[in-house]
């Protein structure tokens, strides 16, 4: 697996942000899509994630985190639907093939990664969703996992 540290440009975004299970990250996804579909706006990368906690912390029903995806035009927000502008952030980013189960693994190293390193992870996980899970075969899919860092 390959780690590069990059950096993501300052972007807006269409998000929700959400308490429970994240089985629940799917219709989520619709909902922030379809709110980007209804207000006009372009869709500018695919959806992501960002998780304020994790399941080996917290019950279930306890998991804190964002689904939203960047976007271009202008827009109020609908529903549970906000808008915001994230800033330009440095991040170390691995990419991986497989199941969202096996994605702990590629986190773990990551995060290794950045101790061994010498950077300091400054912010939430972020998962961004390469490919679609409903036409992409389990063992196919493709899932970019970053950590936002400074350097030591």
């Amino acid at each position: 697996m390959k780690i590069v540290e990059k950096k993501l440009e300052k972007r807006k975004v269409a998000f929700i942000s959400y308490k429970g299970s994240f089985e629940e990250i799917p219709i989520l996804i619709g909902e922030v899509v379809g709110f980007i579909m209804a207000k006009g706006l372009q869709m500018m990368g695919p959806p992501f994630g960002v998780f304020f906690n994790s399941p080996q912390e917290v019950p279930i029903e306890e998991l804190t985190y964002e689904i939203g995806m960047p976007i271009a035009g202008e827009a109020e927000k609908g529903g549970r639907v906000k808008i915001k502008t994230e800033p330009e952030q440095l991040v170390l980013s691995a990419v991986f093939k497989g199941p969202y189960s096996e994605c702990g693994m590629v986190i773990a190293e990551l995060a290794q990664y950045a101790y061994k390193n010498g950077y300091e992870i400054i912010g939430p996980l972020m998962e961004i969703y390469i490919s679609d899970p409903n036409e992409t075969p389990e063992n196919e899919i493709i899932t970019e996992e970053c950590f936002p860092v400074i350097k030591k």
